[in-house]
């Protein structure tokens, strides 16, 4: 059996939680934050995917302006794409089309600077262009990153991995409330799950991973330590458990979770529960 990165995040956020989406077979009503998290992702995604084609075409030098205009106009071409795509999921949360574009336009407006400000200094630097300018370009981005393990029991999908000639950096995109300091509890375990499982599949040390908190736009480091694999193998262990067994973990003990969770009064709803436990299904992960 593997099982996911992102229940490990999820059995650190909340082990009830966990049992009812996964054994019990519940399901979180829609939410707007959910579905705007799901539409930046999805862009992101397309917008990594798509450097390889603008860095290429550039075959000249240009002004910084002329290059951040043409990374923003396809950024802005994948966002209206991604935000029809989602049009039934924006209606279900009560948001239209033209809601979520503004909502949006701000990151790919920074996004596209920041990235047009990364190769106009790369070309000042090294006078390339064209191909021999992406095949030179550090760091290359490959995004969504299909990674696994027999032996940790585990498989998952990084966001992005920064690839610095033999060096590999995950990166995990966050939407929503970042701590003050740090990375919340169960970003840091992600982070570390998917360096263990970076190490194996490419053979290389991986040193260190980042959260980048999207709302913010702040990014995390977080410091990849040998204690690390042990920790996350007894996470799993913990999860797996947790997926076998015959009995509902108990309550949350924080209340702003609770509070924010769409299963909140399914969970407390004590008949519910009862019943929903004697006909429980085998889980399917």
């Amino acid at each position: 059996m593997k099982i996911s990165v992102t229940l490990l995040s999820s059995y650190l956020y909340c082990s009830r939680k966990l049992f009812l989406e996964k054994v019990l077979k519940l399901e979180e009503p829609p939410k707007e934050s959910l579905v705007m998290g799901t539409i930046r992702h999805d862009t992101y995604d397309k917008i990594n995917k798509k450097e390889e084609e603008i860095v290429s075409s550039i075959r000249k030098r240009a002004a910084i302006e002329e290059i951040r205009d043409t990374y923003k106009f396809e950024y802005l071409k994948i966002l209206r794409r991604s935000i029809a795509n989602n049009r039934l999921r924006l209606k279900n949360v009560n948001m239209n089309m033209l809601d979520a574009y503004r909502r949006s336009f701000p990151f790919i407006a920074e996004e596209s600077s920041t990235r047009a400000l990364n190769i106009f200094n790369f070309i000042e630097a090294n006078n390339v262009f064209g191909k021999e300018l992406w095949e030179k370009l550090t760091p290359k981005i490959i995004s969504e990153l299909r990674v696994e393990s027999d032996e940790m029991k585990l498989k998952g999908i990084i966001d992005q991995v920064h690839v610095y000639g033999e060096d590999y950096i995950p990166f995990e995109l966050k939407t929503g409330k970042m701590p003050q300091d740090g990375v919340w509890p169960s970003h840091r375990i992600q982070i570390a799950a998917y360096s263990l499982l970076l190490q194996e599949k490419f053979s290389r040390h991986v040193k260190e991973g980042f959260v980048v908190y999207l709302d913010t736009k702040q990014k995390r480091r977080i410091a990849i330590n040998p204690y690390m694999k042990e920790e996350v193998k007894q996470l799993v262990d913990e999860v797996i458990e947790l997926l076998e067994s015959k009995e509902l973990p108990d309550f949350c003990s924080n209340e702003n979770k609770c509070r924010k969770c769409g299963l909140k009064e399914r969970c407390y709803n004590k008949e519910e529960m009862d019943n929903l436990m004697k006909v429980k299904v085998p889980v399917n992960i």
